[in-house]
């Protein structure tokens, strides 16, 4: 592979990769599990951008703050 070849990548690689560094850089700057545990969870959802997630229209009779 020449060193022009890796640069010939598409944007949105490109921007995957810059957010994964970002947090990247964040986990490693902190000292809270849970912050580190969310920094990993949100890598991996960018390194993973066709993974299920949630949406408000799976769970339709939910209220925010609402009894349960």
């Amino acid at each position: 592979m020449t060193a022009s070849a890796r640069w010939d990548r598409p944007a949105a690689e490109v921007e995957a990769d810059v957010r994964r560094l970002t947090l990247v850089a964040a986990e490693a700057r902190t000292h809270s599990p849970s912050d580190l545990l969310a920094w990993r969870l949100d890598e991996w959802l960018v390194t993973h951008p066709d993974a299920p997630v949630s949406t408000a229209a799976d769970y339709p009779n939910w209220t925010p703050g609402g009894a349960a």
